[in-house]
């Protein structure tokens, strides 16, 4: 008998050496393994679970059917980098400095890609394939999030036995597919991939209203339920796989798209039609003790964003929450209670300047537009070289747009508030509404104190945000008060997008405060202004363009130029249109977009267009100038 334990203790020496070389790998049985399935630019509205009875996505559908099926879950940003920013580091965009479109700005080392931290808890990370992430030094931060990051990536690669954390990203249903590229790469790409019985017609579905419906809207709208079907396919292999190698009873499994829908008013678009996302996830038997709603085709209205998903993951698989995630955990034995509102946000995508702060209960979603003399519809080059975007604008011309159609591209209201519950589509703005008041009051209030809580950096101009960006970061920028008065900054732009006499009063006398941020954002302001409104106060914005803090000096120019047809001021527009430094030239060049007269202008665009030293943003900025003037085509022969 003694014998015995001694040869059997011999043959535990081995495992033991095992165990000790690998001292983080937990037993798989208590780890689940995670897939994530991540698709783009998608709406909820467009799936079948969500109760679109023309959608054709059986897949997405069984493991909704099987599933927890989540109504208000939203990304915290409108446009792919931003929102994958988030996902990735677990912290809002406004915060990190990160919310403009691949602007590239470094973020604290301490603030790591998640799966990082899944690693630390034995776990084999990979992503096939797309990254996105919108951060300085975007190779290493990609080296150290994942194992392997690659088209080739997948749970296949790890070791026996170990528990993986698995993403992959289908760009079937992105933009490119559903509107950018032409019909005929379409076809060839999608409609053709696509046997002929999985196809949906042209006349198939309802058009949402805020686009015309039209033999010619119809034939590029159907370009979104065919990309989703073929994206849906493809996640069908992809579990069919998963199945194969026997690991689905043992893999806890996410899907979601990464914004809105990408088409005009959705992508890029701080609205419920840019923010609200599907969102799935499937429970094996094993775990579902992880689900606080049970499984199994259930459905929860609890409120979500993509901040929550980087603690949730890490909290599953045994890890520490760090303490910079402010998200919370929405599973398992660390989940935390529901809240009662989500804070989201959308600035510039590509050459589209934008700011909007967003405050969703999941029924109501209001919605704050610091710039709204741009219209919902905005110059984004990548955009107008779309069919639908060129049908559009081809259809206004004609008058033939319902009020509600021509008010995407009509300067927009300072706030939005729409009641999502009883008008999906957002037709009805309800911030004028007295019945409404109490609901408007309370989210002006929760916005107010998210961004002094937060210290939104994204009040500062991108201008700003790249001079720190030399010398610190945005994030750690943001935290110093005597940098960042971020109060005063706020109560600055609280008041732009507001029309009348005694706002622009209110904007005038912020014209000479010491802080050049708060004279940008009174600047800023008294552009949504009138003429009629800012004619007394012509003097004021006059002298503003001379301001030695250049954005204050470029929004002025454009002001003088558009509202007193001031000869100086073209002359100013056309020199910061050639500056040497990249946010001043194209915050010049998209002001000219958003003017009446722009023939004075036409020559110093081409010229700026062909510098050597213009980057994407200014390039697209110009040809969307020379577009709409149609000295250019429209098409993706011009992308730039």
């Amino acid at each position: 008998m003694k014998a015995k334990k001694i040869i059997l203790s011999l043959f535990a020496i081995p495992l033991l050496f095992i165990q000790c070389g690998q001292p983080h790998q937990k037993n798989e049985l208590s780890q689940p393994n995670i897939l994530w399935i991540t698709i783009e630019d998608t709406s909820p509205q467009f799936i079948g679970c969500y109760g679109n009875k023309t959608a054709q996505t059986p897949a997405i559908d069984k493991l909704a059917e099987e599933g927890v099926r989540f109504t208000n879950a939203f990304s915290t940003g409108t446009v792919c980098s931003p929102s994958r920013t988030a996902i990735i580091t677990g912290v809002k965009t406004y915060k990190t400095g990160t919310g403009n479109h691949r602007s590239k700005y470094p973020i604290p080392g301490f603030i790591k890609g998640f799966p990082y931290y899944l690693q630390q808890q034995g776990y084999y990370t990979s992503n096939n394939v797309k990254t996105d992430y919108n951060v300085a030094q975007e190779k290493a931060f990609i080296a150290e999030a994942w194992d392997e990051s690659s088209n080739k990536a997948g749970w296949w690669n790890r070791n026996p036995g170990q528990p993986f954390f698995a993403v992959f990203n289908y760009v079937d249903s992105h933009q490119s597919r559903t509107m950018t590229e032409t019909y005929d790469w379409y076809k060839k790409n999608v409609l053709e991939q696509l046997a002929p019985e999985e196809r949906i017609g042209e006349n198939e579905f309802e058009m949402p209203p805020f686009y015309l419906d039209s033999p010619e809207m119809r034939k590029q709208f159907a370009r979104v339920y065919n990309s989703i079907k073929l994206t849906d396919n493809k996640i069908g292999e992809l579990l069919a796989r998963l199945e194969a190698d026997n690991l689905k009873d043992s893999t806890i499994i996410f899907f979601y798209a990464d914004h809105g829908e990408g088409m005009p008013r959705g992508k890029t678009n701080g609205i419920n039609y840019g923010y609200r996302v599907p969102f799935i996830v499937w429970f094996p038997e094993m775990y579902k003790h992880l689900s606080p709603w049970g499984t199994a085709g259930v459905a929860t209205d609890e409120l979500i964003d993509f901040t929550d998903l980087a603690p949730t993951l890490i909290s599953i698989a045994g890890g520490e929450i760090p303490e910079h995630l402010e998200g919370r955990p929405f599973l398992g034995e660390k989940r935390e209670k529901p809240v009662s509102h989500l804070n989201l946000s959308s600035d510039r995508s590509d050459n589209g300047i934008d700011m909007v702060r967003t405050v969703t209960d999941g029924r109501f979603v209001y919605s704050r537009n610091f710039m709204p003399y741009i219209n919902e519809a905005r110059y984004i080059r990548y955009m107008e070289i779309g069919e639908i975007k060129q049908q559009m604008r081809k259809d206004l011309a004609e008058n033939k747009l319902n009020p509600l159609q021509k008010s995407l591209f009509e300067p927009r209201p300072a706030e939005f508030l729409f009641d999502i519950e009883n008008d999906l589509w957002e037709t009805q703005n309800l911030a004028n509404n007295p019945e409404f008041k109490p609901v408007l009051e309370k989210m002006r209030e929760l916005l107010k104190k998210e961004v002094i809580a937060s210290r939104d950096v994204m009040f500062l101009p991108e201008y700003e945000v790249n001079l720190l960006s030399d010398t610190t970061t945005a994030y750690e920028f943001r935290m110093n008060e005597k940098n960042y008065p971020v109060e005063k900054i706020y109560e600055a732009a609280s008041l732009a997008g507001f029309r009348g006499t005694e706002i622009a009063k209110k904007q005038v006398d912020l014209l000479t405060n010491p802080n050049p941020v708060i004279r940008y954002w009174s600047v800023l302001g008294l552009r949504s202004q009138s003429a009629e409104t800012l004619m007394p106060f012509s003097a004021n914005i006059l002298s503003a363009m001379d301001d030695n803090y250049l954005p204050v000096a470029v929004i002025a120019s454009a002001i003088a130029h558009e509202m007193f047809g001031n000869k100086k001021a073209e002359i100013n527009l056309k020199k910061f249109c050639a500056s040497k430094n990249p946010d001043v030239s194209l915050m010049a060049v998209y002001a000219l977009l958003y003017i009446q007269n722009k023939e004075p202008f036409v020559e110093t665009i081409w010229k700026v267009r062909e510098m050597d030293d213009r980057n994407y943003n200014i390039r697209a900025a110009c040809m969307d100038f020379l577009g709409s003037l149609e000295i250019v085509p429209n098409n993706p022969d011009y992308r730039e």
